[in-house]
């Protein structure tokens, strides 16, 4: 009997694969069945993730997407793929009476231009199969406003409304284009961009008690690159523990 949730045969892209939500989709991808290309800015840690992934035909590609000399060697290095999924970006926290122009092109560069970019390289060498599926990576902060994150929410609102502009482009290959966001989930950036005590402060608004764990995301992410997910598109599937039912 077939498993609709099974990622056999098919290959898939994984931007920021080198830590964090990346790192974990990947991992849970290969376990899924799928081959995998990943992709990441640090050699050692994007390493360090292919080490960690079940046997199968994966590649690693390291490469900065801000760059477009990056972006085209990358799509060039690639055959047909069945999926991509777009979990590369940063969340620099900063008021904005403290924002310059240098946050500004740093945040947009990182988490909206290169992905916008990159698919635009795979759909130019039409290098997406029929049927394929995107999913972007997104954030309920987009939605819900937190001090210092206005330029993350801002990039994360513009990703979601290209990923509903992208979803109509992609109707004509019977493509998919759904956005997965999540709130808080334990990764590095958590910690690297948030007190502790805030932390625990935070928890506390979660009816679920916790945050998210990177793998139950991934999860999500093989839900929509899946067949299982055939008739869905441009979904905004929301991961919050609860925080939006207060």
């Amino acid at each position: 009997m077939k498993d609709p949730f099974s990622l056999k045969n098919k290959t898939v892209l994984i931007t920021g694969a080198s830590s964090g939500i990346g790192r974990s989709v990947a991992i849970e991808c290969a376990n899924a069945g799928a081959s995998l290309i990943i992709t990441g800015r640090n050699p050692e840690r994007l390493n360090e993730t292919m080490t960690l992934l079940s046997e199968g035909t994966h590649k690693s590609v390291i490469g900065n997407l801000t760059s477009d000399e990056d972006i085209q060697r990358l799509v060039d290095g690639v055959g047909k793929i069945d999926g991509v999924v777009l979990c590369a970006g940063i969340n620099d926290k900063c008021l904005i009476k403290n924002i310059s122009r240098e946050n500004i092109n740093e945040m947009m560069s990182i988490n909206l231009f290169s992905p916008i970019l990159l698919v635009q390289a795979l759909l130019k060498k039409k290098k997406i199969n029929r049927y394929g599926s995107i999913v972007i990576m997104s954030s309920i902060s987009a939605y819900y406003p937190s001090i210092s994150n206005g330029l993350y929410a801002a990039s994360k609102g513009a990703l979601n409304s290209f990923s509903k502009v992208l979803g109509l482009e992609l109707l004509p290959l019977k493509g998919r284009v759904n956005c997965i966001q999540p709130a808080f989930v334990e990764t590095d950036m958590l910690k690297k961009y948030t007190l502790q005590e805030e932390i625990e402060k935070i928890k506390q608004n979660y009816p679920l008690g916790r945050f998210a764990r990177p793998e139950e995301v991934a999860y999500a992410a093989i839900y929509f690159l899946s067949d299982a997910s055939q008739w869905i598109t441009g979904n905004f599937f929301i991961m919050d523990g609860g925080f939006t039912l207060r």
